[in-house]
């Protein structure tokens, strides 16, 4: 059974604004993800010019920045799929609930990707 509601444009309107949303997210993650992995050869640069040498560790960043970069292109990837889907649905007359796996899935590998990153400035540190 078609439920009126999604005949509405406002609720089409809504996913368009959910997907820029993510997108800026997406983006958002690899811009800090890229600012990361070069700020780990900026170290290395910095180091290479000191007589103390390289500071030990700098190379982490490359690894914590990528992942970054990645998490961020999987974001923009799944937010286009579930757009996608969501529109499929509202096409069909259908709607659907919102669950909030995707968000608390982006939450948690930030989560695991800052655990990383602290435990790696408290050994350097």
């Amino acid at each position: 059974m078609s439920d009126p509601l999604a005949d509405d444009p406002r609720v089409a309107l809504a996913q368009e604004r959910t997907l820029l949303a993510w997108v800026r997210t997406g983006l958002a993650l690899m811009g800090f993800g890229f600012v990361v992995a070069r700020f780990g050869v900026f170290l290395h640069e910095l180091g290479a010019a000191r007589p103390a040498g390289v500071p030990p560790g700098g190379h982490y960043s490359v690894w914590f920045g990528s992942a970054l970069v990645v998490l961020g292109v999987g974001v923009n990837a799944l937010a286009a799929a579930q757009h996608v889907r969501r529109l499929r649905m509202l096409s069909r007359g259908q709607l659907f609930a919102p669950r909030p796996h995707f968000g608390v899935a982006v939450a948690l590998g930030l989560a695991v990707v800052g655990v990383g990153m602290a435990l790696h400035l408290l050994v350097l540190g």
